[in-house]
């Protein structure tokens, strides 16, 4: 018996049940009532068929809706590359059009990596369950010296931060190469004596990444930070299927606006922050909170968080990581939005406070602490002079 990908689309036509028959038809075997019998015997396997058509608006003479297409998953291999390409290849060139969701069957699923540690895993390395985790990231990183990183660094971590990434832009390291950083960030960490998880920018041409990958974790690396899609998917997931990429890895969302920011067309933000990137293996998926100057629409954040998070019977649970615009006012709107397993990501929120890096932590982690507890970020303030300090500066949502 045929299993079967639901895929769901948002889009416009005279006669929408027309217009998905022609790409049941069209994505898949090409034509159908044309062909000989015999021939369709040989293509029925393959042939995609209607789901449901869902006409939402019927406006100047066109029907506005979600069609949902079923493909055979035998025309597939089980990589997103030619799942993409199947599903909304020519697709997305044929006006408005917007790629909106895919549903999976469990067998498919299985063929795909997952999160190697997923939320728990991420929570065992860095002896952290019952709050949300606090990244920061570096202020600046490109052509700076490795002493003045060190020192960014030792800061956020005396801080109180559970992981720092590097900037997704920091490419050129040649004052402060990969090793010479791992070596010296480690240093800290010991000192420190608590886990703490650094994303290290993971560079290069494609095809020498699960080599670099595998340089860097024998230099002492304990996360990796990947931009995926300028990268690939499949990347990723060849990264996350490696028994000897032995840590998590982190999805950058650099150039996810060229795909999602359009309303008719495109891929939504759900499908391709959320359920395509840990269905290749990323373990914290970051992309656009819904408070920032780059901010999501709030209803695509939290569904972002509930495709990283919701069980599938299949992967592990990958952590959600909205970012930009977050400082510690913010704090306790990301909690009520977002609830425990979040993680908490600020670069200027830390960086910007009136007392310096360390103090920007710990008003940070003041505020998840106050939170998390019941109390106000006001109240949380009567015991932190830092994070008193930030409401000050910044206010509170």
């Amino acid at each position: 018996m045929s299993e079967y990908i639901t895929v769901s689309y948002l889009t416009e036509a005279k006669d929408l049940y027309k217009k998905a028959e022609a790409i049941a038809v069209g994505m898949t075997v090409g034509s159908w009532t044309d062909l000989p019998l015999a021939r369709q015997e040989v293509l029925a396997p393959y042939l995609g068929t209607v789901g449901s058509v869902t006409i939402t608006e019927e406006k100047d003479g066109l029907q506005q809706g979600i069609i949902a297409i079923q493909y055979p998953t035998g025309n597939i291999t089980p990589d997103i590359p030619a799942l993409l390409t199947t599903v909304f290849g020519k697709l997305s060139m044929d006006g408005k059009i917007k790629l909106v969701d895919i549903d999976f069957p469990p067998s498919l699923l299985a063929r795909f990596p997952g999160p190697k540690f997923g939320i728990a895993g991420i929570r065992e390395l860095v002896d952290v369950h019952d709050r949300p985790l606090l990244m920061s990231i570096f202020k600046s990183c490109l052509g700076l010296p490795l002493g003045e990183l060190e020192t960014q660094f030792a800061a956020q971590i005396e801080g109180g931060v559970d992981l720092v990434k590097d900037d997704e832009i920091f490419f050129v390291d040649d004052k402060a190469p990969l090793a010479e950083r791992l070596a010296a960030y480690n240093r800290i960490i010991e000192t420190a004596g608590r886990p703490v998880l650094y994303a290290a920018n993971l560079t290069g041409p494609v095809h020498q990444l699960v080599d670099k990958a595998k340089y860097a974790i024998e230099r002492g690396a304990n996360c990796l930070l990947l931009n995926v899609l300028p990268y690939g998917f499949d990347i990723l997931h060849r990264l996350a299927e490696d028994p000897d990429i032995s840590v998590p890895l982190m999805a950058h969302p650099a150039m996810a606006g060229a795909f999602y920011a359009a309303d008719e067309y495109g891929i939504a933000s759900s499908l391709l922050l959320g359920k395509l990137m840990r269905l290749a293996g990323a373990d914290l998926i970051l992309y656009p909170s819904p408070y920032g100057s780059v901010a999501l629409d709030r209803t695509e954040a939290l569904a972002i968080a509930e495709h990283a998070r919701s069980s599938n019977g299949v992967h592990k649970s990958a952590f959600p990581v909205p970012s930009a615009g977050i400082h510690p006012g913010l704090v306790a709107k990301l909690y009520e939005d977002f609830g425990t397993d979040v993680i908490v990501n600020a670069g200027g929120g830390v960086h910007g406070h009136p007392n310096g890096t360390a103090d920007g932590a710990r008003a940070f982690r003041a505020a998840i602490d106050a939170v998390v507890q019941g109390q106000t970020l006001a109240e949380g303030a009567k015991s932190s002079q830092p994070l008193a300090l930030a409401l000050e500066k910044w206010g509170s949502a």
